[in-house]
C-alpha cells in the first residue's frame, strides 16, 4: 500500500469498488443513483417568448445551439451578459426582437 493513503482511505476506495462490481453485476446494493431531470428554465421561457426553435434562438442571441441546450437542460446557467440578455427577452421580447433585427 502507498504510504500516502491512510488505511481508512484504502478501504473506503476497496468498499467502493466492491459496490460498483455488485452494482454491475446486478446484484442488489445500496448505491445511489442520481438522474438529472429536465425542467423549465429561464432560457426556455425567453425562447418560447419569441418563438424560436434552439437552433434560431441560438443564432439570434450568437451563442451555439449546445449551450442553448445545456441551459435549457439545466446542465448549465448562463451568466453575465446572456444573464441579462434572457432577463431583458422575457421581459419585452418584442423590443429584443426589433432592436436585433435592425443589426
Amino acid at each position: 500500500m502507498a504510504k500516502n493513503i491512510t488505511p481508512r482511505l484504502a478501504d473506503d476506495i476497496r468498499a467502493s469498488l466492491h459496490e460498483a462490481l455488485d452494482y454491475a453485476a446486478g446484484k442488489g446494493t445500496k448505491a445511489v443513483v442520481h438522474r438529472v431531470v429536465p425542467h423549465d428554465t429561464d432560457a426556455r421561457e425567453a425562447r418560447l417568448k419569441l418563438g424560436l426553435s434552439q437552433l434560431e434562438f441560438a443564432s439570434f442571441i450568437g451563442t451555439a445551439v449546445g449551450t442553448v441546450r445545456k441551459w435549457e437542460l439545466g446542465t448549465r446557467r448562463p451568466s453575465g451578459a446572456a444573464r441579462t440578455l434572457i432577463d431583458v427577452i422575457k421581459a419585452e421580447p418584442r423590443a429584443v426582437r426589433r432592436a436585433l433585427m435592425k443589426g
